[in-house]
């Protein structure tokens, strides 16, 4: 049963009026019993007042219990993880001031549909963000495929999301190989001996997918070229722009950002090489949350309209073309994994 708030207004008024009521009742009642002379038709009546008095005090009571106690009830913060907060990691593909805003909209989605508050934190690296949830301190991450193969095997992580579009099929991007035109470098075979900007060892777009395409061409990426990694997209990327290395990694996020802030026009850059279709970045959940919990985070996370984002904000995420998360599995990485053995890449020293 749902009481109305007129209900509860009702009885609540009856409360207020009955306690001078009351009182008169008990004055007039001390009064009655003090002069017996006054004879039993005066002491029925006052009965019948004391009596009538009881009773709308007694149901006006019950009204008011039966309002509190069957009004809707907000969630819990026991029914949330963390005492009634959850942690979104987010791994470091741009900057934590552009991307901080974007995630905490997000957030804020996410939290509508579960019922929690939605935390935002942008990881200072990417082995940074598969710490924490190995660690326990995140419930959510979004990591790079790379990223996520190494989570799943020791932070428990499970892709349940990812980036999508209209057609409810998650996006790709990619990644590149590039120098700046008077750098003379024409093919990735002349950048045997060069310097050249990785982002993070355990980013897919950043280390592994380039570092696949130097040695394609021949170039060991371990000997061959002096090799840096400037901690993310956008510090390897801003590393090439003021020449301070000769080429460097590039994916089509970044490509976005650095358009975006006034960085890159059509011609600034000599494309080496450009990857095959990459699968976009998952959205993982912690493997050992609630069962009850998990279940409703997973479905939020499958059925996240993005639409509410600007275009631009979408597009440096992941590209013009995102609208929603949509489902996604542990499998669709699986391409990543044959990657890794192909490089003879140890997942446990990257991380």
């Amino acid at each position: 049963m749902q009481c109305r708030r007129a209900d509860v207004d009702f009885a609540v008024e009856w409360l207020l009026r009955l306690g001078p009521l009351r009182e008169r009742v008990r004055r007039q009642g001390n009064i009655v019993m003090s002069t017996r002379q006054a004879g039993g038709l005066q002491m029925k009546e006052q009965f019948r007042l004391t009596a009538a008095a009881g009773i709308v005090f007694v149901s006006a009571a019950v009204a008011l219990s039966a309002a509190v106690t069957t009004a809707p009830k907000p969630a819990l913060a026991d029914d949330c993880p963390n005492g009634g907060t959850v942690r979104f990691g987010i791994e470091p593909y741009d900057t934590s001031a552009r991307l901080t805003p974007i995630y905490e909209k997000i957030g804020k989605m996410i939290g509508e549909k579960i019922g929690c508050k939605v935390e935002i934190y942008v990881a200072t690296g990417y082995n940074a963000e598969i710490e924490a949830m190995r660690n326990g301190k995140l419930e959510v991450g979004e990591f790079g495929p790379l990223g996520y193969v190494l989570a799943h095997q020791v932070a428990k992580a499970e892709a349940v999301a990812a980036f999508g579009n209209v057609e409810n099929k998650p996006v790709t991007y990619w990644a590149s190989v590039v120098t700046y035109p008077s750098s003379g470098l024409k093919t990735v075979a002349d950048l045997r001996g060069h310097s050249f900007a990785f982002s993070d060892p355990a980013s897919t777009s950043g280390h592994l997918v380039p570092a696949y395409g130097l040695r394609k061409a021949g170039i060991d990426p371990d000997k061959d070229i002096r090799a840096i990694y400037a901690g993310s997209h956008t510090a390897s990327f801003e590393a090439l722009f003021n020449h301070k290395v000769d080429a460097a990694e590039l994916n089509s996020e970044q490509l976005e950002s650095a358009t975006q802030r006034g960085h890159y026009k059509d011609g600034d850059l000599v494309f080496l090489w450009k990857s095959d279709p990459i699968p976009t970045d998952p959205v993982a959940i912690r493997g050992d949350l609630p069962a009850p919990f998990k279940k409703k985070l997973t479905e939020a996370l499958q059925h996240l309209d993005l639409t509410g984002l600007d275009a631009a904000e979408r597009k440096i995420m992941v590209g013009a073309g995102i609208t929603q998360l949509v489902p996604e599995t542990d499998s669709a990485y699986d391409g990543i994994r044959d990657l890794v053995k192909t490089l003879n890449i140890d997942l446990e020293k990257l991380g």
